[in-house]
This record gives C-alpha cells, sequence and structure tokens, in this order.
C-alpha cells in the first residue's frame, strides 16, 4: 500500500497546483449551491406525490410505502460506493456523468409504465443523487484554505433549500401538470447544469491516474474512521442533528393536518419556505469555522437545538410558535453540518471525497431513525411525545460536546499544510 499511498499524494499535489489556479469566484460558487440543490432534491420529490402515484400506477399501500424507501436506500449505497472516486477520478468528468445518468434515471422515472419501472428508475435516481456530495468535496478542493469554510457554508445552503423546497415545488408542478412532470422538468434541469458544470469546471487532465484499486479504496474509507478520532465524533454529531431534523420534518404534517388547522397539503408544504431561513444561517456558520472558532460554533448551535423543541412543542395551539421552532431547529442543523464538514475535509483534503461520503453514511442513519421513530412515536403517542423525542436527540447531542469539547482540537490554523494519507 506504500506505493499506493505516495501515488495518491502526488496526484493530490498536481490537483492542488491545478485547482489553486482556478477562479472560484462568488457565482461559480453558487452554482455548485444550485447543482447541489437540484440534484438532492430528486430524493424527497416523491414524498407528497405518494397518493397520486399510487392511483396512477394501481400500487399496493405497501409498495407505495417503499418508493420513499427505496430511494433512500439507493441514495446511502452512493455515498459509499460512489462518492469516494471523486479521490481517483478526475471530478470534473465525475460530476458530469452521474448527472448524465441521473437524467436517464429521471426520465424512467417520468415514462414509467408500470410500479416495477417505477421503483426501479427511484432506486437508480437515488443512487445518482449522491453527486450532491462529489459537489461538496469539488468545492472545498477549489476553496483557499482560508475561505473554505464559507465556500461550503454556501453550498450547504443550497444542498439544505434544495431539500426543504422539493416537496413545496413537486406538490404544486403536480397539481399543475401531473406527478410526470416533476420527473420531466428536474430532468430538463440536470440536463442544463451538467453542460454548464461541464463547461465551467476546470479539468485535471494532467493528473497521472491512481494505482489505487476500486476495493482500496472502499477500504481506506473505514480505515479512515478507524484512525480520526474528529472524524468518528463529528460523524456521531451528524446522526443526532440529522435525527432531530428528521423526526421534526417527517412528522410535522400529521398535526397540522387535523384540528385545529387542517391545513392543505400545499400550505403545509409551504413551511419549507420557512425553513430556508433558517438554512441561510449556513453561510454565517462557515465564516466562524474560518475564524477558528467550530467548537464554540457547535456549542452554541446544538444549544439552539435543544431549545427550538420548546416552541415546537406548542405547534399544536400556536403557528407562530412552530415558525419560531423551525428558524431555529433548521439554523442550528445547518451551523453543525457545516462545521462538521469543514473539519472532516482538512483532515486528508486528498481523501475529501471519502470522508465526506462516509460522514454523509452517518446523516443517512439518522436521518432514516428520526423518520421511522416519529411518525411511529405519533401515532401511539402524540406530538408531545415526538418533540421530546426530537429533544432528547438534540440533548445528547449537546451532552456528547460537554463531555468532548476539552480533549479535541477541532479547528486547524488557517493555512496549515495539509496532511497526506500515511500508508497503512
Amino acid at each position: 500500500m506504500p506505493c499506493d499511498s505516495e501515488a495518491l499524494t502526488r496526484r493530490t499535489e498536481v490537483r492542488s497546483r491545478e485547482d489553486s489556479s482556478f477562479d472560484l469566484t462568488r457565482g461559480v460558487v453558487m452554482l455548485f449551491a444550485v447543482a447541489c440543490g437540484a440534484s438532492v432534491a430528486n430524493v424527497y420529490f416523491s414524498q407528497p406525490l405518494l397518493v397520486t402515484i399510487g392511483h396512477d400506477l394501481a400500487m399496493s399501500p405497501a409498495l407505495i410505502g417503499s418508493v420513499v424507501t427505496l430511494t433512500h436506500v439507493g441514495y446511502g449505497l452512493g455515498l459509499f460506493f460512489l462518492v469516494p472516486l471523486g479521490d481517483v477520478i478526475d471530478r470534473r468528468r465525475l460530476v458530469v456523468a452521474q448527472l448524465l445518468l441521473l437524467v436517464l434515471a429521471l426520465a424512467v422515472v417520468a415514462t414509467a409504465p408500470t410500479a416495477a419501472v417505477l421503483l426501479t428508475g427511484l432506486a437508480a435516481t437515488g443512487l445518482l443523487a449522491v453527486v450532491t456530495q462529489t459537489l461538496v468535496a469539488f468545492a472545498a478542493s477549489l476553496a483557499p484554505a482560508a475561505r473554505r469554510g464559507r465556500v461550503v457554508g454556501l453550498v450547504t445552503s443550497g444542498v439544505v433549500i434544495g431539500i426543504l423546497l422539493a416537496r413545496t415545488a413537486s406538490g404544486l408542478m403536480a397539481d399543475l401538470a401531473g406527478w410526470r412532470s416533476v420527473y420531466l422538468a428536474s430532468a430538463t434541469l440536470t440536463a442544463l447544469l451538467a453542460l454548464i458544470l461541464y463547461r465551467v469546471l476546470p479539468r485535471h487532465s494532467a493528473a497521472p491516474p491512481t494505482s489505487l484499486r476500486y476495493g482500496q479504496l472502499l477500504r481506506s474509507t473505514v480505515t479512515l474512521f478507524a484512525r480520526e478520532r474528529l472524524l468518528r465524533l463529528r460523524a456521531l454529531f451528524g446522526l443526532l442533528v440529522f435525527a432531530a431534523f428528521s423526526t421534526l420534518w417527517s412528522s410535522v404534517a400529521l398535526p397540522l393536518s387535523e384540528a385545529p388547522y387542517f391545513l392543505s397539503h400545499s400550505a403545509i408544504g409551504a413551511l419549507g419556505l420557512v425553513g430556508v431561513v433558517g438554512a441561510l444561517a449556513a453561510t454565517v456558520a462557515g465564516r466562524l469555522n474560518d475564524r477558528g472558532l467550530s467548537r464554540r460554533t457547535t456549542g452554541i448551535a446544538l444549544a439552539l437545538l435543544a431549545a427550538s423543541w420548546v416552541p415546537l412543542a406548542f405547534t399544536r395551539s400556536s403557528l407562530w410558535a412552530l415558525v419560531v421552532g423551525v428558524i431555529l431547529l433548521d439554523l442550528a442543523v445547518q451551523a453543525v453540518h457545516v462545521t462538521n464538514q469543514t473539519l472532516i475535509y482538512a483532515l486528508h483534503p486528498e481523501a475529501g471525497s471519502r470522508l465526506i461520503g462516509g460522514y454523509m453514511v452517518f446523516y443517512s442513519i439518522g436521518s432514516a431513525t428520526g423518520a421511522i421513530a416519529a411518525t411511529s412515536l405519533y401515532t401511539v403517542a402524540g406530538w408531545g411525545a415526538v418533540c421530546a423525542l426530537g429533544a432528547a436527540f438534540s440533548c445528547f447531542g449537546l451532552a456528547l460536546w460537554a463531555f468532548t469539547r476539552h480533549d479535541t482540537q477541532d479547528s486547524p490554523p488557517i493555512g496549515l499544510t495539509d496532511r497526506p494519507l500515511k500508508a497503512s
């Protein structure tokens, strides 16, 4: 393996010299954010469309439930099996190839004549939507060290806005032109983004091919977790905050559709617009990380996350309380998420795709745990129990931060030389 590590390090040095000459303007960063948001939204489009899709394709209730499950399973597999390729393949070509394949998957979903074809297309859509994380790692690699936190914050805000607005956009488009129009429109936008990114993103044609085999690449992802305590800790933070995030967003439609509100699907979907306000705080978190305040940012954000469940508990009696809680929760989650990604990328920039892909596996586990637990708990014990669950995830994260804040240096000085992976 020593030769593999040396080859990868040399390739990284070449890539770094080429990336440093690329002008990462604010416009290019915003392009990354838009591409990330548009890609990840494909994972969430189906959620408000389940009943309509089920009727159209004569699907049983159990089969309808598998629509969301298969998409997320595909996404989780992509995080582990596809995202690490960004460390050994030219990221520009990888991004464009994944986007073009995503166009095909979306076209399959949009034209699916049967449930089997639909489910196959959705699984492929989830698998290929992980191009989002390849783009995050790409943006981080192009950013100067002194601006990396801000760049990751801006790009991540695009991811979160895409997640929050996906349900709203798909519901509105389905009402206007049918559920298939959602996926046709997304396929068109994805194809356009592939063309633009192909023309805008830098080439790395001078980089020699790496000698790492695919199996070695995947094993090295596991090795990184075994070696890096900070990576394990930040992955656990990610799991807990996204479990809290999913606890809210997977169940909040239930009390809003009942007495005393009886809100329509469109009105409930508009709540995502409120969440965008909190998501925009991701850029502020990025600036704080660039100033070496990651530990303090994490603690304050986790405290806000725990506090957000107090107003959320009053959702049934006050929509204003819900709005305040949503803003606080989204602000806190994004602050922790941006901090996590900025710190773990700095551990080994030459392994940025593996680090971010592995970290996001924990994000997926947290999201799935929160969704399953919240919807099941609401049926048995109501909204108060759901809020108690979200508060428990949040307080656990805050307690973990309190116990580990003194023995973990998680803010490497700006400009510190990136340390390459050592041979195992």
